[in-house]
């Protein structure tokens, strides 16, 4: 018989990997959605809503997986649901019509609840000391992303678009069936049977739950609807093709999730309020930096006139793009910390419940960002979206959390002291 350490550790990484193909599927309209673009004669609301239609269904099941997971645990309910997805991944293929890829897009977004199945899943399987940890390596799973920018163009390049869905088709299969057998249950970590659908959805009447989900509809549904957007916007403001233009904005995507594991040990060692309240500042000079448009200005001198440019070059862009990215994975593992604290015993319910508000930020977003597009004509206008969600985000976080901030002072003061 395995040993408990073996098994958690080899939950951990066979749920990681698993997370990680859910998302690289999750995101994949966002690179095969530009040639899609040309081919149905698409505008940017157009494109914005076919890219984030994944992010919708991903989303709204996440309440119901999250209860399902702590009712029936989460090994049974991640592999179901990872096969239930594998058609309708074939099937794009044949879509012909706006509409055909709408439907499918729907049923491909089954793959993204599978963040509120193993966050809850991996975390009983740790100590709470260690939970916050955990949830951050699992939670790094969101770098499926990058791999899906890394991925997809090379297949398109070689084969055209369709045959990206061929193969992430036989991926999401392989996957279920390596989770299924490197994968363990626990009886001990599911809720018991008395214990009805009614009871855990009454957590949502604590304020704390709206908290955090407003919180991550910022760090992570910013991630998802800029994951989503950014190849475009590489390609339309400095006219990358798009294999570079994918490379690029993995830059964002990669560390964006990878890195989500630093915060979850920031989260362990420092508090998540405090951890949270620097990833929003970080955010707030980030996005005030990137909304900036190019412009071009004609001074009037005593020597006459004189042109001025201001506007980030792509590199530049670039490298504040990968600061965001960074804060970013830290305030997704951070907002998590949250509930493991918190929520012990119903942090499937409640993990599902804020990952559904990150969810809808992230279908939203690039909704948003196509309907401003084509108002203002302003590319950058998407990220003077995210500076306005931002300020609103350390208003409403510093006068909802200053007791919390005490409290958690407080508590870390206490163990110091033991």
């Amino acid at each position: 018989m395995a040993s408990q350490t073996y098994k958690q550790y080899a939950v951990l990484a066979s749920s990681t990997l698993s997370f990680t193909v859910c998302f690289m599927v999750w995101m994949m309209l966002g690179v095969v959605g530009i040639p899609l673009k040309q081919q149905l004669g698409l505008n940017e609301t157009e494109f914005g809503i076919l890219a984030a239609t994944p992010v919708l269904s991903g989303s709204l099941v996440r309440v119901p997986l999250g209860i399902w997971t702590d009712k029936f645990g989460g090994r049974i309910v991640l592999f179901v649901l990872m096969l239930s997805t594998v058609i309708p991944i074939y099937l794009m293929e044949f879509a012909t019509q706006y509409w055909q890829f709408l439907v499918i897009g729907l049923f491909i977004g089954l793959a993204g609840g599978s963040f509120s199945v193993g966050t809850p899943y991996v975390a009983r399987w740790f100590p709470r000391n260690k939970q916050g940890l955990a949830m951050g390596v699992f939670g790094a799973g969101n770098s499926g992303a990058a791999v899906n920018k890394f991925v997809a163009p090379a297949i398109m390049a070689a084969a055209g678009w369709t045959m990206v869905p061929q193969v992430y088709a036989g991926v999401m299969l392989a996957t279920a069936l390596l989770f299924w057998f490197f994968s363990y249950h626990d009886p001990r970590h599911v809720a018991s049977g008395s214990v009805t659908f009614a009871d855990q959805l009454k957590v949502l009447r604590d304020p704390r739950v709206w908290r955090y989900s407003q919180y991550y509809s910022v760090v992570f549904g910013g991630y998802v609807g800029l994951s989503l957007w950014l190849t475009k916007y590489y390609v339309g403001e400095y006219g990358f093709d798009l294999k570079t233009a994918a490379f690029l904005a993995a830059c964002f995507s990669l560390p964006g999730g990878v890195l989500r594991a630093i915060g979850g040990w920031m989260s362990d060692r420092f508090g998540a309020y405090k951890t949270t309240w620097w990833v929003m500042w970080v955010l707030w000079v980030c996005f005030f930096v990137l909304s900036y448009p190019q412009t071009e200005m004609v001074v009037t001198t005593i020597k006459g006139p004189m042109s001025l440019h201001m506007g980030l070059n792509h590199s530049l862009f670039t490298l504040v793009l990968f600061v965001a990215g960074i804060a970013m994975a830290v305030g997704k593992a951070s907002v998590f910390k949250f509930i493991s604290n918190d929520f012990t015993d119903n942090i499937g319910a409640v993990s599902g419940v804020v990952g559904l508000a990150g969810g809808l930020g992230g279908f939203l977003l690039p909704i948003l960002f196509g309907a401003l597009l084509d108002l203002t004509g302003v590319r950058s206008s998407a990220f003077m979206l995210m500076y306005g969600t931002v300020c609103v985000s350390l208003v409403w976080m510093h006068y909802s959390f200053k007791p919390l901030a005490r409290e958690e002072e407080s508590r870390q003061l206490a163990e110091a002291r033991r």
